[in-house]
């Protein structure tokens, strides 16, 4: 009994023991300082190498264009200006935006005193009349050489009479067809230069598309050529070359000598229609007036299903020309190729590729 209770006893003072010992081992490492974790790096991944663009081979409709600026112009215009110098503009019968008719009277110069001059001769002209009537009757007593000069005096003056018309009838302007007064550049009272421009006529039912274009311009260009103009605020229009501009020797440039003053009193180049490449257009607006901004792309060569690459595919290495093609494995190999017609976005291919194939960019 005694033996059976000690053993018990001793049982619990171990199990006690044991238990005290794990809750102060517990405590005790909940009072210690807890350990820094392992820092987690960020994994570095190797620099890529940069790959070069690939594109695939194709085909295309490939255009050859030549592009030039122009506007809208009337087929039937004119300049008018006055050939008389150092007259006041006495009459003006027209504004900017007028119908005028074939022939009506746009405007007069002041020619009052070159009137009164011209009665004054008229007068003196009629002694000289009847002088030479006497003269006449007396031709076979007369010495043939002074007959002569005195006939050659009578028709001085006779033709004198004429030329002051002529320089008269010149201060009066017509309008040379039925039009509308496109500008004008004066005033009444203003004093008038020869040459100097008075106002544009054009007929506005003949409206259609133009453009200057120098000599250089004009090279592989005909007549018939596929145009497509884009005239502002309309859009993009159809239409052919119609007529090709007329450059003369002393207009280097294609575009004349303007509206400006000529100083040496010579009729200066008035802008005409002739001076504009003139496209025949499948409609025009009705937006479209004189006047209109406008560019000209007239298609001097087409291809269809034109094999094409981009420029930037194509290599040289002295005369020889070649790309990258890129197999189907990924293997790249180069092919020597023939190119043909070229653009600023596309190249022609005559030899050495088909579509569908991958080649190298740069």
């Amino acid at each position: 009994m005694f033996t059976k209770w000690l053993t018990e006893n001793s049982f619990k003072k171990a199990a006690a023991v044991v238990l005290g010992t794990t809750l102060v081992f517990s405590s005790g490492c909940s009072l210690l300082p807890s350990e820094n974790k392992e820092e987690v790096l960020p994994v570095i991944a190797p620099p890529q190498i940069s790959k070069k663009p690939e594109y695939e081979v194709t085909t295309t409709t490939l255009e050859s264009k030549t592009s030039s600026i122009g506007k809208i112009i009337s087929l039937q215009e004119q300049t008018l200006y006055f050939t008389l110098d150092g007259k006041r503009l006495k009459e003006l019968n027209v504004k900017a935006g007028q119908k005028v008719t074939a022939g009506q009277i746009i405007g007069s110069l002041d020619v009052d005193d070159m009137k009164k001059q011209l009665r004054s001769d008229k007068l003196s002209f009629q002694t000289d009349e009847i002088n030479m009537k006497d003269t006449l009757r007396k031709k076979d007593e007369m010495d043939p050489v002074t007959f002569e000069l005195a006939k050659i005096n009578f028709e001085e003056k006779r033709q004198k009479l004429v030329d002051s018309q002529t320089e008269i009838d010149k201060a009066i302007l017509k309008a040379p067809f039925t039009g509308t007064i496109e500008s004008l550049n004066v005033m009444k009272g203003d004093l008038i230069k020869a040459y100097d421009v008075i106002c544009i006529v054009a007929d506005t039912s003949q409206l259609t598309a133009g453009a200057k274009m120098t000599a250089d311009d004009l090279k592989g260009i005909s007549v018939g050529m596929p145009v497509v103009v884009d005239i502002n605020n309309a859009g993009s229009i159809k239409g052919k070359v119609k007529q090709l501009p007329v450059i003369k020797p002393d207009d280097q440039n294609g575009n004349g000598n303007g509206n400006g003053n000529n100083p040496g009193g010579a009729p200066q180049r008035m802008e005409r229609p002739e001076d504009y490449l003139i496209v025949q257009l499948d409609k025009l607006p009705a937006a479209a007036t004189r006047g209109t901004p406008l560019s000209i792309n007239i298609i001097t060569q087409r291809k269809e299903n034109v094999i094409v690459i981009p420029p930037s595919t194509l290599r040289t290495i002295g005369s020889r020309t070649y790309v990258q093609v890129v197999d189907s494995d990924g293997s790249k190999r180069e092919v020597d190729v023939q190119v043909g017609q070229q653009t600023s976005t596309e190249i022609e291919i005559l030899k050495g590729l088909t579509p569908g194939q991958k080649v190298v960019g740069r």
